[in-house]
């Protein structure tokens, strides 16, 4: 097979796991890529500008994965970026692939379980109504972007990812330093839900998802086993080691943090992955300490 494949976002997290397992199985990865392209394996774009539809023509996949990082605090200027990073880099991508000669036949588009806002002990799934708050509102705006591919008939997938565990980035590469020093704990009370998923599957899901023609609409990117905040820190630290005896409280996530500590760090997302498990991905990783264990003891 040389099917060819348009990959953004390859220097995030996901992208960057993602990206040698594609040339592994067979794709010709082409990058689309922020300034100057360099190299017939690119495609320079800026995710603000219209694209011409022909630069996106006649791939077989399209993975769309770039978007401004949402750690840091939300000011005005931050809040600008990450929606407009997201949303105005989806609309023009998927008008150009809308308009292309040769659509592609899958349209793999980022997302986040943001879209269910706070949603404190409620079991969620693919079908679950949206929430409310700024990353809400974020991901609804950016999986409605995708509107002119779907229209155009090309098989649409929002990835809805949960917190992705590696240590290379992220919250997992966040947490590390505080809790191999023995300053790690819980989150406020504890109770919050967490729904992770180990950045190996997060690969494996992918190329699930383009092989898989039923596989389209919101697809939830989280292990079948969320965790409750404390028991996420507890488990940490024992794989670490260490105790996990210093919780940082409500107040102080709002005031380091801000809006992103609110929603972030004290969030609850207990969210399902029901169109994987009915789809038969066969989850590597299910449970918290079984990934942890084979990310940070290598």
């Amino acid at each position: 097979m040389n099917s060819r494949i348009l990959v953004s976002g390859v220097s995030g997290l996901i992208g960057a796991a993602l990206l040698p397992s594609l040339k592994t199985s067979g794709w010709s990865v082409v990058r689309l890529v922020r300034g100057a392209a360099s190299g017939e394996g690119q495609i320079a774009w800026d995710p603000a500008k219209a694209i011409a539809p022909e630069a996106v023509s006649g791939f077989d996949a399209v993975i769309h994965l770039a978007g401004e990082s949402i750690f840091g605090r939300w000011t005005a200027g931050k809040r600008r970026k990450i929606r407009e990073s997201r949303v105005a880099g989806t609309l023009n991508l998927a008008q150009a692939l809308a308009r292309a000669e040769e659509k592609p036949m899958v349209f793999v588009c980022g997302s986040a379980i943001g879209y269910y806002g706070n949603r404190g002990e409620e079991m969620l799934s693919e079908e679950s109504a949206p929430g409310s708050g700024f990353l809400a509102e974020v991901c609804q705006e950016w999986e409605e972007a995708t509107t002119p591919a779907v229209q155009a008939d090309i098989r649409t997938a929002h990835l809805r990812t949960g917190i992705v565990l590696s240590p290379k980035g992220g919250a997992l590469a966040a947490m590390l330093l505080p809790f191999k020093v023995g300053l790690g704990g819980r989150t406020g009370d504890g109770r919050q839900w967490m729904s992770w998923i180990d950045v190996r599957d997060m690969v494996g899901a992918i190329h699930h998802i383009l092989k898989n023609d039923l596989l389209q609409g919101p697809v939830n990117m989280v292990a079948p086993k969320p965790v409750r905040n404390a028991e996420f820190a507890q488990t940490l630290a024992g794989v670490l080691s260490r105790p996990a005896i210093f919780p940082m409280p409500a107040f102080a996530a709002k005031l380091m943090f801000g809006e992103m500590g609110e929603e972030l760090l004290l969030g609850s997302q207990q969210v399902e992955p029901g169109k994987l498990i009915a789809s038969g991905y066969p989850f590597r990783y299910r449970e918290l300490r079984a990934a942890l264990e084979g990310l940070l003891k290598r």
